[in-house]
């Protein structure tokens, strides 16, 4: 088959593999219809290269068609079409039966102290082959895959993968009071689509930060009232405080993460790991990694007194300094993590109807074939060509 692979820092290649195969009896083999490419998978084009290997098959935003089933597959069989959680989850463990399935005791990382293992996402989350191919091995196929009708085009249904349930936690977690405010750091794809689910969920503001001109464009279209980094740099926090009453947003959701525009010696620091060999360049990022923390320090500064900050960008650094002073002052709360989707798709799944609530069908900006993904990686890292969501066509 067909399939992208990594083969080093900004450097990924569609590449004949071999085709998965059933290792369990409760695998199933998907032919994969649709498949996005995520800001997360800008963190392995760009820093995460030691906990990787040449010919790594990338991506975790897929949905197929059922080609195969395991004998003990009784939830879904051949023909069926199903979205792909990018958690490898069992669905049935003690963390999974609480709604966390990013925490799954059955795939956990243990070798290196990480939660549930991801599709197509470094040795860190189990090294497991990604969905940017034709085919993918999904395990526990009673429990893991989202069944959803025929009839709409894969765009109705292809975010239920990873931007829904990430957008929608990062709401809950941001705990928005009816007719509340929150401020949204970065509208990529996953802070657009948290501004239109917490406008769908009653938020009374809400306001949306970026520099880059189509995400700002995009998210004022759909009623968010957008600040522009580039303008209110260094005056941020009192343009957001001079739109509630001087006290900041009863919440914020940094949507950004180590991708923040940010301090140029941090960045600098992540690209010199590249050199090492990844006996040494691994744990300098595990034991030693600092982010890029300019959205985070927004976040604390933006939030109003006793307000909730919500972190949906991944950050990876194990040193991260952090203001304890000024969060302990504020009296702040903050939730975090990776999303759990099975927890959220009951919640969403009614809303991907032909009303089209949150404006799935027309999400991405660019419907691209497999073969073009090394220039759609670098497009979309550069922030070129209008680019904000790319699915991609195998």
């Amino acid at each position: 088959m067909r399939a992208l692979t990594w083969q080093g820092r900004r450097d990924v290649r569609v590449e004949t593999v071999p085709d998965p195969v059933m290792e369990k009896p409760d695998d199933v083999i998907v032919r994969i219809t649709s498949t996005g490419i995520c800001g997360s998978d800008l963190h392995l084009y760009e820093v995460l290269g030691p906990f990787l290997d040449p010919g790594d098959i990338l991506g975790h935003e897929a949905m197929g068609i059922v080609e195969e089933v395991g004998p003990e597959v009784r939830a879904v069989a051949p023909g069926d079409r199903v979205v792909i959680p990018f958690n490898v989850s069992c669905g049935t463990c003690y963390m999974c039966s609480q709604g966390l399935q990013s925490q799954c005791e059955t795939t956990q990382v243990h070798a290196y102290g990480s939660g549930a293992s991801l599709f197509g996402y470094t040795k860190l989350y189990g090294h497991v082959p990604g969905g940017q191919a034709e085919y993918l091995r999904v395990p526990f196929g009673n429990t893991l895959p989202i069944k959803v009708p025929e009839g709409p085009s894969d765009d109705r249904f292809v975010y239920l993968s990873d931007v829904l349930p990430t957008a929608w936690q990062a709401v809950e977690y941001a705990a928005v009071p009816p007719g509340g405010s929150v401020t949204v750091l970065g509208l990529g794809p996953i802070g657009d689509m948290a501004t239109r689910i917490a406008q769908h969920r009653g938020a009374g503001l809400v306001i949306g930060v970026d520099l880059v001109n189509e995400r700002l464009e995009r998210a004022s279209a759909h009623g968010v009232k957008c600040l522009d980094l580039r303008r209110h740099e260094k005056d941020l926090g009192q343009a957001v405080r001079d739109l509630t009453d001087g006290r900041g947003t009863d919440a914020v959701i940094d949507a950004v993460g180590m991708e923040a525009h940010g301090h140029q010696v941090t960045k600098a620091a992540q690209w010199a790991t590249g050199p090492l060999p990844d006996a040494l360049a691994q744990p300098l990022l595990q034991k030693a990694g600092v982010d890029r923390l300019g959205a985070l320090y927004a976040a604390i500064d933006l939030v109003r007194r006793g307000g909730t900050v919500s972190l949906s960008g991944v950050y990876g650094g194990a040193m991260d300094p952090m203001p304890l002073l000024r969060m302990f002052d504020k009296q702040l709360q903050f939730r975090m993590g990776q999303a759990n989707v099975w927890r959220w798709v009951p919640d969403i799944l009614p809303l991907l109807t032909d009303e089209d609530t949150l404006g799935v069908d027309g999400f991405a900006t660019h419907h691209l074939p497999l073969e073009e993904a090394p220039q759609a990686y670098a497009t979309f890292q550069a922030k070129k060509d209008r680019m904000i969501k790319t699915l991609l066509r195998p």
